[in-house]
């Protein structure tokens, strides 16, 4: 049986002030699937994000998402207030709320929150104020955030920028994870290239060079004519996007 669409982009053109800055996108995102997105900096991604998660209206075409679709974002900077007092925990504890609550989190929730933590390597950061962490460290307390949500649909804006080579790999084999064990559909943003291939089934491509979108199975992206002018067939570790 096919599995309906979460979101679907028709002859979605994104951009600002009513003024695309790509041609047309023309995509699907099923159930449990990994999208990788690729790109160089400044070609579209992150406002292509915005507009999945209806913060930027599409200046014409349409997203159609499935009803009572449960999304989940991870920013490249998440900015909380700095004078609230609030510790990586209570961070993880958004996810299982889906909004701010005074109420005493129950025992299973806490548990879940702890869990969370340790599946991601930041049990020892809980009770830590996040304001104080390092952007590496709060980006893993945003990973325990996303597996405790459980959410139908996850966009990751490259998540893990401020790791290492050891946490980047980790935190990416922890989004396969989640895919896998809890059916969500992970669509992220990343320019560890050798490991998308390993792990991503769809990839789209922001092609700042000609002006387009290209999108499809991950070695058909990778094969791609547009591939090869933007990374020149690099395909090892984390590749540069200036």
């Amino acid at each position: 049986m096919v599995q309906p669409a979460l979101i679907r982009c028709e002859q979605l053109r994104i951009g600002h002030r009513g003024r695309a800055i790509l041609p047309p996108i023309d995509l699907s995102l099923g159930t449990a699937e990994l999208w990788a997105v690729v790109g160089r900096n400044g070609t579209g991604k992150t406002t292509w994000f915005r507009t999945l998660l209806g913060l930027l209206p599409p200046v014409s075409g349409r997203v159609v998402r499935m009803p009572a679709l449960r999304v989940s974002y991870v920013p490249q900077r998440l900015k909380l207030d700095e004078l609230f007092p609030v510790l990586a925990r209570d961070v993880v504890q958004m996810g299982v709320e889906r909004g701010w609550s005074f109420a005493r989190p129950s025992i299973s929730e806490r548990r879940s929150v702890l869990q969370a933590l340790e599946r991601v390597g930041a049990s020892a950061l809980a009770d830590q104020p996040f304001r104080a962490l390092s952007e590496g460290q709060k980006q893993r307390v945003l990973l325990a955030r996303l597996f405790v949500s459980r959410p139908d649909l996850a966009l990751l804006d490259e998540p893990t920028s401020a790791m290492d080579a050891v946490a980047e790999q980790e935190a990416l084999r922890l989004l396969d994870a989640l895919r896998r064990e809890h059916g969500t559909t992970v669509i992220v943003v990343s320019h560890y290239l050798g490991l998308l291939r390993e792990i991503a089934d769809h990839m789209v491509l922001f092609d700042g060079h000609n002006g387009k979108v290209v999108s499809g199975g991950t070695e058909e992206v990778l094969g791609s004519g547009a591939f090869s002018a933007n990374y020149r067939g690099k395909l090892d570790g984390a590749v540069d996007a200036p």
